[in-house]
Order: structure tokens, then C-alpha cells, then sequence
């Protein structure tokens, strides 16, 4: 949480959101944008265990924090290949959530918007991540979930939504011929102004 005004270094008079009585600037504790994909190959879903804080040791989806003017799609994607290696497509929007990024710490007061996508990897493809951001990685079957899991304010309701789309939906690509392909949205796009 910021202490000092950004704009002129004076002591800011209490948390975000806030005034500097210096200067006037404004200070917002605004949520970051995060983005992850579950990443699913026949009919199982991709984490990775966290080798990092916070929540070191629990099992995640692959995520991270969007880059600046980074679309959540474009981010999604990319924290899977740097956390699992693997080049996929990603699919529909799953949903959003709220959360604190940590549970105490330097992270705690930092808001994350959670914006999660279904994804497909290639059947043959191979996995591998850097030791010091992912200490494992595991396909897991949706009845088969591990119980430590980060960020718990948010990602039991994400695994949660996942499994129920995937008892109830057709896929939103699918694997043919070893290609990942588009498969035509199970909703209609969001009509858009004249």
C-alpha cells in the first residue's frame, strides 16, 4: 500500500483512496488485472504447483498479472508457455473474480481481478517450466482436483465453474487431427452499437 505520494514523495494522510494534502494528486488502490487458462487435454485440467510466495507449495492454474495494455487473452497464453512451456489455444472466457493477491505481506492489499479462459493444449505436446516459478506440473482429472490450492479466496469457485462447464458444454475448440481448431461459441457475441 503506498505511503508516499507518488507524485511529490510527501507522506500520504491515510490509505488509498486518497489526496495528497501536498500536492493534490490522487491515490487509487485499484484492482490488477490477472489473467490464467485452464488448459485441458483429454479430458484433464493442467496446474502447476507454485514454487514461489505467496501461497508457495499449492497447486494453481497457470496465471499471472497482464503487462501494461496487455490483452487478458494475449496474457493468459503467455503465462502458460513461460510457466508450463506449452503453446495453446485459448478458448472462451470463463469468468471473473475478485481476490487479494496475498494473504498477508507486501501482497495483501493489492485487489486482483481474476479473468480466467478455457484453453486446449496439442495432444503431443511436451511440458517443462523453470524450477523457481513452477515446482510441478500435473494433469488432473475434474473429480480428481487437489485440495491445496492458492489463492483460496477465488480459485475453488474458477475449478468449480470449469467442472460444471465441463459436464454441461461442448468444448469451445477441440483437437482434430492433432490441430487445434475453433469450434462456433456456444453463446452469441455481444451485439455491438450501429
Amino acid at each position: 500500500m503506498p505511503r508516499f505520494c507518488s507524485e511529490c514523495g510527501a507522506p500520504l494522510p491515510a490509505p488509498p483512496p486518497v489526496t495528497c494534502r501536498a500536492c493534490d494528486a490522487s491515490h487509487w488502490l485499484d484492482a490488477k488485472p490477472f489473467a490464467g487458462a485452464l488448459v485441458g487435454r483429454s479430458g484433464k485440467l493442467l496446474l502447476v504447483r507454485r514454487a514461489h510466495q505467496p501461497w508457495k507449495g499449492a497447486w494453481d492454474v497457470p496465471s499471472g498479472f497482464c503487462g501494461p495494455r496487455e490483452h487478458p487473452r494475449e496474457a493468459a497464453a503467455r503465462e502458460v508457455r513461460e510457466e508450463t512451456g506449452l503453446e495453446i489455444e485459448v478458448g472462451a472466457i470463463l469468468g471473473m473474480w475478485i481476490d487479494s493477491y496475498a494473504p498477508d505481506g507486501p501482497g495483501a492489499d493489492k485487489v486482483t481481478l481474476n479473468i480466467y479462459f478455457n484453453a486446449l493444449a496439442p495432444a503431443a505436446a511436451e511440458t517443462h517450466s523453470d524450477p523457481n516459478v513452477v515446482a510441478e506440473i500435473a494433469w488432473f482429472a475434474p473429480e480428481e482436483l487437489p485440495e491445496s490450492l492458492a489463492f483460496p479466496g477465488h480459485l475453488p469457485a474458477v475449478l468449480r465453474t470449469w467442472r460444471a462447464s465441463q459436464d454441461r458444454s461442448p468444448r469451445a475448440t477441440s483437437l482434430v487431427g492433432g490441430t487445434l481448431r475453433r469450434v462456433p461459441p456456444l453463446t452469441p457475441p455481444l451485439a455491438t452499437p450501429e
